[in-house]
């Protein structure tokens, strides 16, 4: 497990996916009341270390756990975190049914443009399942799948192939154009290297 203090409040950490078989990242966000989890995924090979971090957060910052997730394959740990917590789980309205079918619970559910816990907002992706969040305090855009890293310091747009039938990058990049509108300094991807410095350019330079 590699954690990363990315701002006061804001941190990113990564684990071993099984499926994917290579790290992925997660994001940790402190609100004024409690904490708020995006596509969290318990290190398998750190979960002691990790539990016991979470649980002196938890109880640092009061009992309300949110999880956050961008797209419903990004469940990973969520029944756990639920279990352990209590938490409430946030779903994109059309992904609710396959959350449900994976972590056991959806408490919320919420459509793009929607507000969140700790101020978060949800954009939209041409892949109607899938969001994008953004976290004004700290700049920082969470996307799912649809930006990876592109081992260059810098974001992509993710393969075609992972698109919808007569979707491609023209159709992505045009969904995405919105969040060229915010002020992003920071891209906290969930495969690659998370952007921090230059937001805007390089989210720019992805879309074309």
């Amino acid at each position: 497990m590699e954690v990363a203090q990315i701002d006061p409040g804001l941190w990113r950490w990564t684990g071993y996916h099984e499926e994917w078989k290579e790290d992925v990242g997660s994001v940790f966000y402190e609100m004024e009341d409690g904490v708020v989890l995006v596509d969290p995924l318990v290190p398998a090979e750190d979960s002691e270390r990790f539990w016991r971090a979470l649980d002196g957060d938890v109880r640092r910052k009061g009992r309300n756990v949110h999880v956050l997730l961008t797209v419903f394959w990004h469940v990973r740990s969520t029944a756990a975190i639920v279990e352990r917590y209590a938490a409430r789980v946030w779903a994109p309205n059309a992904s609710r049914a396959a959350v449900e079918r994976r972590s056991g619970a959806v408490t919320n559910v919420f459509r793009p443009g929607d507000r969140l816990p700790g101020g978060i907002e949800a954009f939209r992706s041409a892949r109607r399942s899938e969001v994008a969040f953004w976290i004004p305090q700290h700049r920082a855009l969470v996307p799912g799948d649809v930006l990876l890293g592109d081992g260059a310091g810098g974001v992509r747009m993710c393969p075609e192939s992972w698109l919808p039938e007569k979707t491609g990058h023209p159709e992505l990049a045009n969904s995405l154009r919105p969040l060229l509108d915010l002020p992003v300094r920071r891209i906290l991807v969930s495969h690659g290297e998370p952007v921090l410095t230059n937001g805007i350019r390089k989210l720019a330079a992805a879309l074309g």
